[in-house]
């Protein structure tokens, strides 16, 4: 259905590929995997012809549609959310636009003159709306939409006045409802909370188009997929089965390739070691020789590539009390939108509690309030004795210098740190060498999310308090953040839309209802037992 054949591709000096080949075949689903920086974009755009390869082919089949969401979704103004996702159906799309013209003509008193034209036409354009089935499609926009977690106002609502995330949904929406041929989803699993997450699992898997696509989300990626290539130094591979499948067979074929290059190390040692020893001697001659020849022709193995890993090395924290906080009391409204009313909830030394909930059922409002960035209407927030608290906040990475680099903003924050310590500090949150002389207004997300992280934790709270930690993390990162955290001896409050990162590092779970807060004891993998879902907003 689409292949790529031997291809190369070079971006200034960077090689991207050498010579890369692979296929997606009809209904496969596949998930491109690879370091940042390794090319899974510039893959993208080469299928979609915005980027021709330098050499090789890439080949797509006759009559094929293709529909690509990228992270980049443009200007979104002056149309309704639903208007704007049945714009990428096609022709019907442009059929609605008339329609929906043509209604606001005939209430419009200024053209009374032209009615009976204007009612000939609309009858003309209603019958080819029919023939297109265009209701139904409104109801599907309408039903992918409420999926993506859009309330009916948003829906109708100018999709100008959203935020980027939410636009990112609409563009996402457009593709969904197109169901082309052939999907490239680049990062479909940004800015979505779980519930519509959960949601597009199920929608992907029950698309019985092709389907290519990168996420840093291991749950979402191994539910979705059966098959994976791999970006790696230029190069294509592809494994069958899931990202967990993947993983083993990497780390299987890494050992086998150490062990092969050790054996062979060893058996060149020793044929070195004879030749030094002998080659003086006239009565080996001819012995020597043969093994430098032996030598010659002999294939070297090369040691397998070793990805650079971040690695968090946490300093222990000091012990805090017994009681880390307590909310008693607690009303917090905004305008006429009722938070809390009355919320009583404590947390003592080392327990680690997620926070479940949908949209708006005051996630990051429990968080602001337990940090003291907002105050309560009404009762009181209590920090406990010798509590040292640290706040990741999706703001905090807006609130970094854009001229500073990524050492001095570390020598801001710590004037009394030596220069090896911080260099140091850097290298494990993955800034070595000349890295750390970025200006932090050209860092990605992930990299001013390791930033902040690497302030907060260079002196370590006991109480960590983490809004979304994991939303710009790849998936190699946020593993080895969850390896980090589990050794924390800390307490922790967190939110996340990330399953594995949930089930890995809760105790206690704090869900929050309509109907008032649940507490459940065990953590998220104990909740999904017990209430059979993996997401409040799943349950009826």
């Amino acid at each position: 259905m689409i292949r790529l054949d031997k291809i190369g591709k070079q971006n200034g000096k960077q090689i991207v590929f050498i010579e890369a080949s692979a296929a997606l075949q009809r209904g496969e689903k596949v998930g491109l995997v690879g370091p940042n920086g390794a090319g899974k974009t510039t893959l993208f755009r080469m299928i979609t012809g915005e980027e021709p390869p330098d050499e090789g082919q890439v080949s797509t089949e006759r009559g094929i549609t293709i529909g690509y969401f990228s992270q980049d979704v443009g200007e979104m103004s002056g149309r309704s959310a639903v208007a704007e996702v049945m714009e990428g159906a096609g022709p019907v799309s442009a059929v609605a636009a008339e329609l929906r013209e043509l209604e606001a003509a005939m209430a419009d008193p200024d053209r009374a003159d032209e009615m009976d034209a204007i009612i000939e036409r609309y009858g003309e354009v209603q019958s080819r709306f029919e023939e297109l089935d265009g209701y139904a499609l409104e109801g599907r926009a309408r039903e992918v939409l409420d999926g993506l977690s859009f309330s009916q106002e948003m829906m109708d609502g100018d999709v100008g006045a959203l935020s980027g995330g939410w636009k990112m949904r609409v563009a996402l929406a457009r593709i969904l409802l197109m169901r082309p041929d052939a999907m490239l989803l680049d990062e479909p699993s940004n800015h979505l909370d779980l519930e519509s997450l959960i949601w597009l699992e199920s929608f992907l898997k029950g698309y019985d188009g092709a389907l290519l696509m990168t996420s840093h989300d291991r749950a979402f990626m191994n539910r979705v997929v059966s098959k994976i290539i791999e970006i790696d130094a230029g190069q294509l591979t592809t494994y069958s089965g899931d990202y967990e499948f993947y993983e083993g067979q990497r780390a299987l074929a890494e050992a086998q390739k150490q062990a092969q290059f050790e054996r062979q190390q060893a058996m060149l040692a020793k044929e070195i070691a004879f030749i030094e020893r002998f080659k003086a001697r006239a009565s080996h001659a001819a012995q020597v020789q043969s093994r430098v020849k032996k030598l010659d022709k002999i294939e070297r193995v090369e040691p397998p590539k070793r990805r650079v890993s971040v690695s968090f090395d946490f300093p222990p924290a000091p012990r805090s009390g017994e009681d880390v906080v307590s909310l008693k009391g607690v009303h917090k409204r905004y305008g006429a939108k009722v938070i809390y009313e009355g919320l009583d909830f404590g947390i003592r030394r080392r327990e680690r509690w997620c926070v479940m909930g949908v949209n708006g059922a005051g996630k990051s409002t429990l968080l602001k309030l337990v940090t003291g960035t907002t105050e309560p209407d009404a009762g009181t927030v209590a920090i406990g004795g010798s509590v040292k608290l640290g706040y990741f906040a999706q703001h905090a990475m807006d609130l970094l210098d854009g001229e500073l680099t990524i050492f001095e903003s570390l020598e801001q924050d710590f004037p009394q740190a030596g220069q090896g310590s911080l260099r140091a500090l850097a290298g494990c949150f993955g800034f070595s060498g000349d890295d750390v002389e970025k200006r932090c207004r050209v860092l990605s997300g992930g990299e001013k999310a390791r930033l902040v992280m690497a302030k907060m934790l260079y002196d370590p709270p006991n109480f960590l308090v983490l809004d979304e930690p994991t939303n710009h993390l790849d998936i190699v990162t946020k593993q080895m953040l969850i390896g980090a955290l589990s050794a924390y001896e800390g307490t922790m409050l967190f939110v996340s839309h990330d399953r594995h990162f949930l089930a890995a590092l809760s105790n206690r779970v704090l869900e929050l209802t309509e109907e008032g807060p649940h507490l459940y004891g065990g953590g998220y993998t104990e909740y999904v037992a017990r209430t059979g879902q993996e997401a409040p907003g799943l349950r009826h």
